[in-house]
């Protein structure tokens, strides 16, 4: 029974974000639940039942999925998940053949800050459009979730989103927002909506070059699960591993119409509060998680969140993504007077920017089709990765020297 408390809370704390994913891109909510479970007992099988980690819905595909859905239809966008896991998959190869560290040298956290902050900044338009529908209920909403978080104690505090999602709910009833008839009519039990995947080259190169951020969001996950169980991950059960167990959950939830996967920062924040670190408490909050998606009128209930609602909890939410990727760049304590840690945040950020202004009103984009360009995102994470490697390749000697003997100065201090 104490396991089956303990998966519970591992649901609860996944919950409020794998379902705003789908209910931001029009996917159906419940198939995302179900591609959660599934996918985190596909991660647990592949990295040996060793990393506790619990995969949900990723925020960082939202900008992709709501593009292609618009110029093709939300069919080709889960498509273009399965080449995402694709791309994972070949990444654990290179990582098997190179090694941890040379693929780690990649990511700095001058790279990895900005970039986080940039997926932050640019859903913040998407924020404000649901928002709008009904600014009192977001207003509610955006204060309940900010209210959780701020105050709440223990377990609780990690559940802002969650309450949130349910304080304004009970608004927008007061208000007039919510129909009840999708639940009136919904079975008590069936399969969620599944849909059959469909690819196109424009869909894919829109959505497939964001790996390259959630590929830096993962190798962060493992290495905070590393942290809160002092166990090191990168090398058991391996990097390779652990982007193997990531693109294999996304691959399949591609299969069956959700949303891609992604390991959770919620759920590690209940391991470090509980101390239980147990991967067989994750695999059973993944089935009970498939349990809940097979509830019809639960899946039903959902589809009835009203846009407003999402914007409230969108405005903190993605704000606080943002606010993730500014502290790891001041916690990284990067010396932004040098010119060449400076250039590449700065690039990252500027490109990364631009996009918010739209396709139309952005010069810092490389059109691969009349359809699909590299932007935004894709482009700033690119370019940064890039910039970051050649400026160290091409470091001069005595520049080498000079940030050699500074590190020792800090070292002896």
């Amino acid at each position: 029974m104490k396991n089956v408390v303990l998966s519970f809370q591992h649901v609860l704390a996944m919950f409020g974000a794998t379902v705003l994913v789908p209910l931001i891109t029009g996917i159906d909510p419940a198939t995302a639940l179900l591609c959660a479970g599934l996918g985190t007992l596909a991660f647990h099988l592949i990295t040996k039942q060793k990393v506790p980690a619990y995969l949900g819905s990723s925020f960082a595909f939202i900008p992709g999925i709501l593009a292609v859905k618009e110029l093709f239809g939300l069919p080709y966008a889960t498509g273009a998940m399965i080449a995402v896991g694709g791309v994972y998959v070949v990444m654990a190869l290179i990582v098997s053949v190179i090694g941890i560290d040379r693929v780690k040298k990649l990511f700095p956290p001058i790279v990895t800050g900005p970039i986080i902050i940039v997926i932050g900044l640019i859903l913040a338009p998407v924020a404000i459009q649901m928002a709008s529908e009904h600014w009192t209920v977001a207003i509610i909403t955006m204060l309940a979730v900010a209210f959780t978080g701020i105050y709440a104690r223990g377990f609780l505090k990690f559940l802002p989103i969650l309450f949130g999602i349910i304080i304004g709910y009970i608004s927008a009833v007061f208000f007039g927002l919510v129909d009840f008839t999708p639940v009136k009519e919904a079975a008590w039990f069936g399969l969620p909506t599944l849909m059959m995947p469909q690819f196109n080259f424009d869909a894919l190169s829109i959505i497939v070059p964001i790996a390259l951020v959630t590929m830096i969001e993962h190798i962060g996950d493992i290495a905070s699960l590393s942290g809160v169980t002092n166990k090191n991950y990168f090398n058991e059960p391996g990097l390779n591993r652990t982007l193997l167990g990531d693109g294999i959950a996304t691959a399949l939830a591609g299969a069956l119409g959700g949303p891609a996967n992604t390991t959770y920062g919620e759920n590690i924040g209940v391991l470090a509060i509980t101390k239980n670190f147990n991967p067989r408490i994750i695999q059973g909050a993944a089935l009970i998680a498939i349990a809940m998606s097979l509830i019809g009128k639960f899946g039903a209930l959902l589809s009835t969140i009203p846009t407003a609602v999402l914007g409230g909890v969108s405005f903190i939410l993605f704000g606080m993504i943002a606010s993730v990727g500014i502290k790891t760049l001041v916690d990284s304590k990067p010396d932004l007077t040098n010119m060449r840690n400076s250039v590449v945040v700065f690039v990252i950020l500027i490109i990364g920017i631009a996009s918010i202004a739209g396709e139309k009103n952005n010069p810092a984009v490389i059109q691969l089709t009349e359809y699909a360009s590299l932007s935004g995102l894709s482009l700033a994470a690119l370019v940064g990765i890039i910039l970051n490697a050649a400026l160290e390749i091409f470091q001069p000697q005595w520049a080498s020297r000079a940030v050699a003997k500074l590190s020792m100065k800090k070292q002896l201090k």
